[in-house]
């Protein structure tokens, strides 16, 4: 009879919570303000206009190198733990509770509101003449909000990064130092976990940078990322087409496309592969990036200077080895044949030349004595000239 075994409450517990997490999703308005979404995958494409195939990239559960997509109405980004939905007005973040995350989406709350927003609450008791020109001068001046949200991830991970970093050269320096002054297990076992965390680093932050060196090479792709100038061009009369078929799950696209309406209202007539801003952007924190990958080539090329240093000190001290074996097999040779010389006359023989040449004993020993010596300093004066052993 087939029984039935209870499943376990304690692995229910486990995978829901896993399930819970990977449908945790933090929605930020262009105001910076916050909403914890449980939804499933396919909500998410709908609201934002993406592929299975680009939500995959920011599964939890899925390893995938870091990325940045632009797509037509979003921009996928998968940056190390930093995956988020990027659109022209939202900023959808995935797995908000994480303590990587919360400092990312305090900064995003802090710094999505517009300029224009921010003046007029620090406006109050000013000329309202004068508060309207800093309200226009702020509407031309402030980034569009899908670069405002990117440059927040950028910053959070070049800053992430560079902090692994600051920690691995803090802990490497001096364990290297100190295996250089002492070879030991302890100290060989601390510098090879030190060395596969950087290897491990290394490619983290080279990835990195090569998904910002591909943005930078290619115009086509850093064009895509112009969302506000793409809605804009479809919903402006200069285009010629109809307004921008958006989801009613952005309530707000109207102001925005306003805004962005009076700002690129120029661009789309001619200027659509104008990519100087997006480009300035993404080369500081490439430059930033990789000055972190230059640091790791510097530790990288200490750790290899060290491993060299010690493997000259090891061939140091088996060449000192080799030498003491050398002197000491030379000493033996030596020894032997004298003491063949003893053995040859401690033999119970009776021969007749023994008989009354007594007097011998002391010239035989001396005579073989002496050349044994003779022997050992020949060997060792021809080990000497061929550069067996030091001088």
């Amino acid at each position: 009879m087939a029984h039935v075994v209870p499943a376990d409450p304690q692995a229910v517990v486990v995978v829901k919570k896993k399930t819970q997490s990977s449908r945790s999703w933090m929605l930020l308005d262009s105001t910076g303000h916050g909403t914890v979404l449980d939804v499933d995958k396919y909500a998410i494409m709908h609201r934002v206009h993406i592929h299975a195939r680009d939500l995959r990239i920011l599964d939890p559960l899925l390893s995938y190198p870091s990325t940045i997509l632009g797509r037509e109405r979003a921009i996928v980004l998968n940056l190390e733990h930093i995956k988020a939905i990027i659109t022209a007005e939202e900023v959808l973040l995935r797995d908000p509770t994480d303590e990587d995350v919360i400092p990312v989406v305090e900064e995003l709350q802090r710094r999505l509101p517009p300029v224009n927003v921010i003046r007029q609450g620090q406006g109050v008791g000013k000329d309202y003449m004068m508060g309207h020109n800093d309200v226009e001068a702020g509407e031309e001046d402030e980034s569009p909000f899908e670069f405002r949200a990117l440059e927040v991830a950028l910053e959070a991970i070049c800053s992430f990064l560079a902090a692994r970093t600051t920690e691995l050269e803090t802990a490497a320096y001096p364990a290297l130092d100190e295996l250089t002054s002492k070879i030991s297990s302890r100290n060989l076992d601390r510098v090879r976990k030190l060395k596969s965390a950087m290897t491990r680093l290394t490619a983290r932050v080279q990835k990195v940078r090569d998904e910002l060196e591909q943005l930078l090479d290619d115009d086509d792709d850093m064009a895509d990322l112009y969302l506000s100038r793409k809605l804009a061009g479809a919903s402006s009369p200069v285009s010629g087409s109809g307004p921008a078929n958006w989801y009613p799950s952005s309530p707000t696209i109207g102001s925005k496309i306003s805004r962005a309406s009076r700002a690129s209202v120029v661009t789309v007539r001619g200027d659509e592969n104008d990519v100087e801003e997006l480009e300035m952007l993404l080369e500081a924190y490439f430059m930033q990036i990789d000055g972190t990958l230059n640091k790791l080539t510097t530790l990288r090329e200490y750790i290899d200077d060290t491993e060299d240093y010690i493997n000259i000190q090891l061939d140091n001290h088996r060449n000192q080895l080799i030498q003491l074996e050398l002197f000491l097999s030379s000493g033996t040779v030596s020894l032997t044949i004298y003491s063949l010389v003893a053995g040859i006359f401690g033999m119970n023989i009776p021969y007749t030349w023994n008989d009354g040449h007594g007097y011998m004993f002391k010239w035989v020993v001396i005579f073989a004595g002496a050349f044994s010596a003779i022997l050992f300093l020949f060997i060792m004066s021809y080990a000497r000239y061929k550069g067996l052993v030091g001088s």
